[in-house]
């Protein structure tokens, strides 16, 4: 005759502890994941940013006026070809319309801000601890 061994059933403690492992491992997750996703706006941000400036630079140097083609910047960004979406590609990764303007110095150039670019990379310097130089600001 073979003797059973009744199962135990889990005590309230015990599922209370797996609960609140879960949930202690979730926030964890969910905290780096809020990081890794400023850091992915950050990155699309800087790209958009270097693709707007030479496109619309190469519209200038076949000629059209600096003014005329930061005016009309959406429509030089499609008559390019390689933008498909023009007004959401003058976005940041937040959301917010770049900055466009053309720097009044001599030989001229385009510059295109962000300023949650700037605010994200200054808020990680001041994480980080150390004064890096914020190329948003130098252009002015």
């Amino acid at each position: 005759m073979k003797v059973r061994k009744k199962k135990r059933p889990l005590t309230l403690l015990e599922i209370m502890i797996v609960i609140v492992l879960i949930g202690l491992i979730g926030s964890v997750i969910g905290f780096n994941m809020k990081g890794s996703l400023d850091e992915g706006r950050a990155f699309k941000t800087r790209q958009a940013k270097d693709q707007i400036q030479d496109i619309l630079m190469l519209e200038v140097a076949r000629g059209t006026p600096f003014d005329e083609v930061i005016q009309n910047r959406e429509k030089y960004l499609e008559n390019s070809g390689l933008v498909k979406k023009p007004r959401e590609f003058l976005k940041d990764g937040w959301g917010e319309e770049f900055d466009v303007r053309a720097d009044g110095r001599s030989g001229g150039s385009i510059i295109v801000k962000s300023a949650k670019l700037a605010a994200y990379e200054r808020k990680k310097s001041e994480k980080l601890g150390k004064p890096v130089a914020d190329a948003e600001e130098d252009d002015n």
